[in-house]
């Protein structure tokens, strides 16, 4: 399962992987039950998980950023029912994160997010979007550019030239 097709619903609990789109809504299948089910768009607000940013002190994170961490603490996870026990270990795990601006109610979802993704093995991974490949290949054209020129091989001759299709004249 990719974590680029994980989606929080408005509304319903847990998460979901989104199965496909329509015009008015989507087919979502459930991490919990695997259930399949319609929502609707216009009762419904989608949310994937990639697009969700978490507020830090600095710039803010990506929520995966948040998921590798947990993953690699040697922590161990708290009960997302008590707060002070939550708060206490996102203080070891991700200290960086704004604590005023995030609610305890955010950061037990992001603990409760984080055991429903491992119990159905999907990769902390996100998608690069259109506009990272853009950039990498502007960066590399500005790096190809800032090299010098290799001198011409002998043995590559200039390409012929199209000619230009004749008209036809009426008869």
């Amino acid at each position: 399962m990719e974590y680029s097709k994980i989606i929080a619903v408005t509304g319903l609990g847990g998460l979901h992987e989104l199965v496909g789109s329509k015009t008015d809504g989507a087919i979502v299948r459930s991490l919990d039950d695997q259930s399949t089910k319609f929502v609707s768009s216009r009762v419904h607000n989608f949310s994937h998980l990639e697009s969700i940013e978490v507020f830090t002190t600095n710039d803010n994170v990506n929520l995966v950023d948040i998921f590798k961490a947990i993953e690699n603490s040697k922590e161990a996870l708290p009960d997302e029912k008590d707060a002070a026990a939550v708060k206490s270990y996102f203080e070891k795990v991700y200290p960086e994160i704004d604590f005023e601006r995030v609610y305890s109610s955010d950061m037990k979802k992001m603990i409760k997010w984080f055991k429903v993704l491992k119990a159905n093995n999907v990769e902390f991974k996100v998608t690069e979007s259109e506009e990272d490949q853009e950039d990498a290949q502007a960066e590399e054209a500005v790096v190809e550019a800032a090299q010098p020129e290799k001198p011409a091989k002998a043995a590559e001759a200039p390409k012929p030239k199209k000619k230009a299709a004749k008209k036809k004249t009426e008869e």
